[in-house]
């Protein structure tokens, strides 16, 4: 219980605060859409861009980390579009957006606070790794199957064309690129520019949870009851397990062990609907799974801190 209230639940509390001030008008909707596009489209990619710029690449981005936590989260995003086709006879592009909610963990929004809080903010630097290939992996295999899928019987260039511009047009992979350029170029940031980037880093987390509380509160949990438990099964408790499974055979450290299963164990966050959005497709099972899974994570998520070391 103390894991519960120490770590984990100031974190939902914030997330509760957004939802009920929206819940109950003491919050626009306007607002929480201006927060998010704040977040998301500025003072997250500053956080992302400082991360990267300033971390030791050889000691983190090495295969064994990004195994442990790359080989579940892809295998999930297959297992959900196949089960959201085969099991509940989506069409395929709903599949492939159901299947991107399987593998998208809220790897920023929720693994960064409560794992600074469980462990420390000297701990996060597994996580930046993870982190940092989360939006060009994620989203570039999301998109290339779901353009793929669209483009179906057109010509190859077409659907290449496709997946460049929609991968480019990313800000969080602008914003990660940026950051590697710095990073292998041995570019110092000036102080003035650091000091800048250091108070939008500041207002980043905060902020974003405070408006994903805001953004639940306008989802209605309604039907597709089947897809959403396939994904919260599949997202909450499948892939940590195999990530604490690899990590334990790959002989990770406890840093990166704690980093790989604690991300692992996050739940869909936003960008699972922006991503339906950005297609129109299973609009309503994205919404509905980011409500229930973020719900659910509560209780996995002080599992999975009582079992790692």
């Amino acid at each position: 219980m103390s894991v519960l209230l120490e770590i984990i639940l100031p974190v939902f509390l914030v997330i509760g605060a957004g939802y009920l001030a929206v819940k109950y008008k003491a919050f626009p909707t306007s607002g929480v859409d201006g927060l998010m596009k704040f977040t998301q489209q500025f003072a997250i990619p500053c956080l992302l861009f400082k991360a990267i710029a300033g971390l030791e690449l050889s000691a983190y981005f090495e295969p064994r980390l990004l195994s442990s936590y790359y080989g579940p989260t892809i295998l999930m995003f297959f297992l959900g579009m196949i089960g959201a086709r085969i099991l509940f006879k989506r069409p395929l592009e709903d599949s492939v957006a159901i299947g991107f909610c399987c593998m998208f963990a809220n790897s920023v929004l929720l693994g960064l606070p409560i794992t600074e809080r469980a462990y420390g903010a000297e701990a996060l630097d597994p996580n930046y790794a993870i982190v940092a290939l989360n939006a060009p992996i994620c989203y570039g295999l999301g998109i290339l199957v779901m353009e793929t899928v669209k483009h179906r019987g057109e010509a190859p260039l077409a659907t290449i064309k496709a997946v460049i511009s929609a991968i480019f047009h990313n800000v969080l992979i602008l914003a990660i690129a940026l950051g590697f350029v710095v990073n292998l170029m041995d570019l110092t940031i000036p102080k003035v520019a650091d000091d800048a980037l250091g108070l939008m880093i500041r207002a980043a987390l905060p902020a974003a949870i405070f408006a994903l509380g805001g953004m639940l509160a306008q989802y209605k949990f309604e039907g597709d009851l089947g897809p959403v438990i396939m994904i919260c099964l599949l997202a909450l408790l499948l892939r940590p397990a195999l990530s604490f499974g690899l990590s334990d055979q790959l002989s990770l450290s406890t840093e990166a062990m704690r980093s790989s299963v604690l991300t692992a164990a996050m739940a869909p966050g936003v960008n699972a609907y922006i991503f339906a959005s950005m297609y129109g497709v299973a609009m309503r099972v994205a919404a509905s799974a980011v409500l229930a899974a973020t719900a659910l994570s509560v209780l996995t998520i002080t599992g999975w801190l009582l079992v790692l070391p």
